[in-house]
């Protein structure tokens, strides 16, 4: 491995960053969040969005996971863990902070980044059917999806199946946090991605790449428009790319500790892969198909005021 040597400064431009990342995502998707309230209003007057806003609550549902997710990505820094939220939990005992890494191990990998991705194929795969699929049917479709793959990662994150049955694994298939010394004789602890629990995911991550694949060209087949299929491609690539990327990313992890730059720089790099899935899915998905919608239905005002007054012409002209 090369040395690079490890600054303090570092860590924390790439904390910031981090920061600074969420923080925009979070303001990305209350916009997007006031949209599809914007459409659910303007719908209940318009005709024309009443079709469209069939899948409000599924929109809504993405918007939702990608908060969430944002919002656990915030576990991994121990500055804010220990300024912000252990605080409020004042009766947890410090060697009770590794679970805080298993469980945003558990909800990153298991539950909301495996969610919103599937919501995302969902909306893609309602976009070709002649009928809107049912709330309840989007709903349950995305729970049976991620309830496995969070039971597995909680299964190897907290009940240790392979220690029980005395099949020892190496430390990095297993390790979830690192106690690091700082300054003054305290600990910190810093969060780390398992092995076995990259791979797990690794293997939902090729089972959805492929669906999602195949998803992406029915939808090509049957879109003529350029624009749509420009969307269409920009979709595909923004998730195709960055998550075989993040999940390499992440398995990389393993070979330095929290303390290095490459673990942070590698981190990093993994976090910013998913986030740039997450804010691309709800432009392509959310704000550009309601703002489309939204446009369509104010020119379809203005060509009916127009028409108004010639047919009030001709209705005079006829009379006479």
């Amino acid at each position: 491995m090369f040395f690079i040597p490890s600054t303090p400064f570092l860590d924390s431009a790439f904390d910031v960053a981090t920061l600074l990342f969420i923080s925009a995502l979070i303001v990305l998707s209350l916009l997007s969040i006031s949209f599809i309230f914007n459409l659910c209003l303007k719908s209940r007057t318009a005709l024309h969005l009443r079709h469209f806003n069939s899948l409000w609550t599924v929109r809504f549902l993405l918007v939702i996971f990608i908060i969430f997710w944002s919002l656990n990505e915030l576990l991994r820094i121990p500055t804010l863990r220990r300024t912000y939220l252990y605080p409020f939990l004042s009766v947890l005992a410090s060697f009770e902070e590794p679970q805080f890494c298993k469980i945003h191990v558990a909800l990153s990998l298991g539950l909301f980044e495996p969610a919103f991705l599937v919501t995302l194929l969902f909306l893609v795969d309602a976009s070709i059917e002649r009928k809107t699929p049912n709330v309840s049917w989007a709903i349950a479709f995305v729970l049976a999806t991620c309830l496995p793959m969070l039971l597995v990662q909680v299964l190897f994150l907290f009940f240790h199946p392979f220690h029980k049955l005395h099949l020892p694994l190496p430390e990095i298939f297993v390790r979830n946090y690192v106690v690091q010394k700082v300054e003054y004789g305290s600990s910190m602890v810093s969060c780390t991605y398992p092995l076995l629990n990259t791979i797990m995911f690794a293997a939902f991550g090729g089972a959805y790449s492929m669906w999602f694949l195949f998803s992406c060209w029915r939808v090509l087949s049957l879109v003529i428009n350029k624009g749509l299929r420009l969307r269409i491609y920009t979709l595909a690539a923004t998730v195709l790319v960055p998550l075989p990327l993040q999940i390499i990313l992440m398995g990389m992890t393993v070979l330095w500790k929290p303390d290095h730059p490459a673990f942070t720089a590698l981190s990093f790099a993994a976090f910013l892969s998913t986030l740039i899935c997450a804010a691309v899915g709800q432009g392509i998905l959310v704000i550009k198909p309601i703002a489309d919608s939204l446009a369509a239905g104010e020119d379809r005002c203005r060509l009916i005021r127009k028409r108004k007054p010639a047919e009030g012409v001709q209705i005079i002209v006829s009379a006479d």
